[in-house]
C-alpha cells in the first residue's frame, strides 16, 4: 500500500523480524516520545495522550488532539507532529489508521437534529449558521487541521496515494467514505481560480525540471538533452499549473509544439534531427502531451482548464497561430481490439485499423455514455472535434502495444467549443470531422466492423 514517491522516505512495508522487533518498535515510537519530553507533551498530555501504547493508536491519538486543542498556534506543531509519526509507520499502519478514521469521526446526530429544531423555530442567521456547522464533517475539519503543517498539502496528497494504492476492489467503506472526503477537500484547494500557470523554460530550476523528465507519462524523456529540445526551442512549448504551497512541484503539465501544419506522427514532433520552425511561420499549436505529475490528485478535474488557459496566453502571445489541435494516443483502442477480435488474424491494413479506431472512439462509450478512451473523454469532454485518425503515428514499443500505431488529432475549434460539449454531454454524439465520417462510412459494411459496431454500443 506504501506508495514510493520521489521526494518522500516510505517505510518498510513489512514488520522486522525478531530480534530487531524491539529495535523496530522503539524507533517507531520515537516521534511521539519525543513530542511527550518536551514542551509539547504538557499539551498532548492535557488532552489525553501519555506515553504510547499499540502503534497504531498513536495516530488516532494525535488526531483526536487535533479536534480537541483549540488554540491556532499548538494546532500546526500537532499536524507536523502527526505527519512524522504517520510516515514513521509501516504500510500495515497506515492502512489501519485510513481505514477506522472516518469510523471513529461520524456526524453528530443528535447535534444535527438540535440544529434543525432551531432552524425550523428561528430561521434567522445564526441558527443557519449552527445548522451548517452542525453538518460539518469532523474528518473534513481534521483534513484542514492537518493541512497546517508545514508542507501540509503535499504531505496530504502522499496520505492519499496511499489510500488510493489499495486495489479497489479492497477498499472498505472506512477506506471509501474518508477518500471522499479528501477528494472533496482537494477539489476545494485546487480549483482553477486558485491555481498558477506558468510556462516551464530550460532556464527554469533544476529541480523543476528533473520532475519534467520524471512526471513525463505520455512520451517519456530520455535524459537532459531530451528535455531540452523539448523546452527550450523557439518552436516548443511546456506550461504547467502549480499550487502556492507546491511552487516547485506541477501538478499537471502539456507539452506544446508550433507547427506549420498538423502533423500526423510524433516522430515528426519529438525527432532528435528535427529543424526548428521559425515562429512567425509557424501556424499551429499542437497540444502533444499531458502529464497529470500528483497521483493523490486523482479525480480532480483542472486538466480542461489547463487546457484553454494555454490557448488563451498563445493566442495573446502568438495572435497569427490559426490552429489549436492534439497529437493524441488512443490508450485503450488495443484492449478494445483484442476483446472484440477472435482468432489469430494479423494485424489489421492501415486503413482497416484506422476505420477500426474511428469506431472505437466514435462509438464505444462508458459510464455516462461517455467515451470509453480517457484520452478522447478528456479532449472531447473539453469541446474539441476528432479530426483526423493517423497510422503508423507512434512506432514506440508503448505505442504499438496500447494504441496498436494508431495517433489522433482532436481539433479545438473555438467557434464551435461549447456547442461540441454540449453534443456530448446531452447526447453522447461525438463531434467528427468529414475525414473521419468518412472512415466511418467506408467500413460500414464490412462484417467483422459491424459485428464490432454492434459491441461497442452495447457496451
Amino acid at each position: 500500500m506504501a506508495t514510493t514517491h520521489p521526494d518522500r522516505t516510505s517505510p518498510s512495508p513489512q514488520a522486522p523480524a525478531a530480534p530487531a522487533a524491539n529495535a523496530a518498535s522503539a524507533r517507531l515510537r520515537k516521534p511521539l516520545d519525543l513530542l511527550l519530553g518536551a514542551g509539547l507533551g504538557k499539551l498532548l498530555r492535557s488532552v489525553g495522550i501519555g506515553q504510547p501504547s499499540a502503534p497504531g493508536e498513536n495516530l488516532l491519538d494525535l488526531a483526536d488532539a487535533l479536534l480537541s486543542v483549540r488554540g491556532r498556534a499548538s494546532g500546526p506543531s500537532l499536524a507536523a507532529a502527526f505527519f512524522r509519526l504517520y510516515e514513521s509507520r509501516n504500510e500495515a499502519e497506515r492502512r489501519r489508521f485510513l481505514e477506522t478514521i472516518h469510523e471513529r469521526y461520524p456526524l453528530d446526530a443528535h447535534a444535527i437534529d438540535k440544529a434543525i429544531a432551531q432552524w425550523q423555530a428561528k430561521r434567522d442567521e445564526a441558527s443557519g449558521l449552527a445548522l451548517h456547522a452542525a453538518s460539518k464533517s469532523p474528518c473534513r475539519r481534521l483534513i484542514n487541521l492537518l493541512n497546517t503543517a508545514p508542507d501540509g498539502t503535499q504531505k496530504l496528497l502522499w496520505l492519499r496515494e496511499d489510500l488510493l494504492s489499495v486495489a479497489r476492489e479492497d477498499r472498505s467503506a472506512g477506506l471509501l467514505a474518508f477518500d471522499r472526503e479528501l477528494e472533496g477537500a482537494f477539489t476545494a484547494w485546487f480549483n482553477a481560480g486558485f491555481l498558477e500557470l506558468r510556462r516551464i523554460g530550460w532556464d527554469s530550476p533544476a529541480v523543476l525540471l528533473e520532475r519534467i523528465i520524471r512526471y513525463e507519462a505520455v512520451h517519456a524523456i530520455r535524459g537532459w538533452d531530451d528535455l531540452q529540445r523539448r523546452v527550450e526551442p523557439v518552436d516548443r512549448r511546456c506550461y504547467a499549473f502549480f499550487h502556492s504551497q507546491m511552487p516547485l512541484d506541477p501538478l499537471i503539465f502539456v507539452e506544446v509544439a508550433l507547427t506549420r501544419e498538423v502533423p500526423g506522427a510524433i516522430h515528426d514532433v519529438i525527432a532528435e534531427e528535427r529543424e526548428s520552425v521559425p515562429v512567425g511561420e509557424a501556424k499551429c499549436a499542437i497540444f502533444y502531451s499531458i502529464s497529470n505529475c500528483q497521483k493523490g490528485l486523482k479525480g480532480i478535474p483542472f486538466g480542461n482548464h489547463l487546457i484553454k488557459r494555454v490557448v488563451g496566453q498563445l493566442r495573446e502571445e502568438l495572435p497569427h497561430i490559426e490552429t489549436f489541435a492534439t497529437l493524441s494516443p488512443v490508450p485503450g483502442l488495443a484492449r478494445w481490439l483484442d476483446g472484440e477480435e477472435t482468432g489469430k488474424s494479423p494485424a489489421p491494413a492501415d486503413d482497416i485499423l484506422r476505420a477500426e479506431a474511428a469506431r472505437y472512439l466514435v462509438s464505444a462509450k462508458g459510464r455516462g455514455n461517455q467515451p470509453r478512451d480517457p484520452v478522447a473523454r478528456f479532449h472531447l469532454g473539453n469541446g474539441a472535434r476528432l479530426e483526423a485518425i493517423h497510422a503508423n503515428a507512434d512506432l514506440s514499443p508503448n505505442g504499438v502495444k496500447q494504441s496498436r500505431g494508431i495517433m489522433v488529432n482532436y481539433l479545438y475549434d473555438l467557434d464551435y467549443i461549447e456547442a461540441n460539449c454540449f453534443a456530448l454531454a446531452e447526447m453522447g454524439t461525438v463531434a467528427t470531422s468529414k475525414k473521419v465520417r468518412a472512415l466511418l462510412d467506408d467500413g460500414s459494411d464490412e462484417e467483422s466492423g459491424g459485428k464490432r459496431r454492434k459491441s461497442a454500443e452495447a457496451a
